[in-house]
């Protein structure tokens, strides 16, 4: 069938021990003024409100160290649900955002999953709101933005792992198939990448001849064509490695060259080309 294309050593400086300190001392302080209150026959809504503030002031200290993990620590230094809770910061200005990371994960079972989720069962995890889910959906934008500004404007067969991975973040999650037309110039820069439609080959109704018909009107040398599988699973099919044949045909005849034809899926891609089909 065919589809869309897919594509900590923490290091701490002293700033981390004097944040570490003043939250002991904070507590500290609360703590000996809720023990004075309660000497005092102070009232249970003293009490109350000291515990509150504690509550804030631990959450607070959390975030703190999070961030500074994240600044001086490196790519790996946040665990997958810690860059939830980061991200989650965002929409929930006060409290702890841990259960909420947690029980993302425990739903969708990992961190590009819950990225790639759909706004409307991200908001079927207790406690996600509308803020929560832009906070995760912008997160997964800006990923694929830089993904393809790493095959923007440069050769795109000698970028071609970096075109994998972008295709991996753009298509590899879909759960429909969708198939792309990626246009070159004469020097294999992306001229045009064509939304040709979704769903199998005979449903999204990929002719040849338009195929070939769009490239020409570009300008194109060549073409890749992608598509991905929502089963995970990239191995071609019949009517893959038809349609790809069809249109290396088509665009012999007129000088566009088919340089490859990728599935992606969960569990990988395959090329065409280097099954020698093409």
């Amino acid at each position: 069938m065919l589809s869309a294309w897919r594509f900590r050593p923490v290091v701490r400086d002293p700033s981390s021990t004097a944040v570490c300190c003043a939250i002991a001392r904070q507590v500290l302080r609360e703590r000996a003024g809720k023990g004075n209150a309660l000497r005092k026959g102070g009232d249970a809504n003293s009490v109350a409100q000291g515990s509150e503030n504690q509550a804030k002031t631990g959450a607070a200290g959390h975030r703190a160290r999070l961030r500074e993990r994240l600044l001086t620590g490196g790519s790996e230094a946040l665990a997958d649900y810690e860059v939830l809770e980061y991200l989650l910061f965002g929409a929930l200005a006060r409290g702890d955002t841990k259960p909420l990371a947690k029980a993302l994960l425990d739903r969708f079972g990992s961190l590009a999953a819950v990225l790639n989720g759909d706004p409307g069962a991200l908001k079927q995890v207790k406690g996600i709101s509308d803020a929560s889910v832009g906070q995760i959906k912008i997160a997964a934008l800006v990923a694929r933005r830089m993904a393809r500004s790493e095959v923007a404007d440069k050769p795109v067969l000698g970028s071609w792992q970096a075109l994998l991975d972008y295709l991996a973040i753009d298509m590899g999650h879909l759960t429909v198939e969708r198939v792309r037309v990626l246009y070159l110039n004469a020097k294999n820069r992306l001229l045009l990448d064509h939304h040709v439609g979704d769903g199998t080959v005979d449903e999204a109704a990929i002719h040849p001849r338009e195929v070939i018909r769009r490239g020409l009107d570009c300008g194109a040398s060549a073409l890749i064509l992608v598509h991905n599988h929502p089963s995970g699973n990239p191995e071609p099919s019949r009517a893959d490695i038809q349609i790809t044949r069809a249109i290396a045909e088509a665009g012999r005849h007129v000088g566009i060259t088919v340089h490859d034809h990728v599935i992606v899926g969960r569990e990988g891609h395959t090329s065409l080309r280097a099954k020698g089909v093409i």
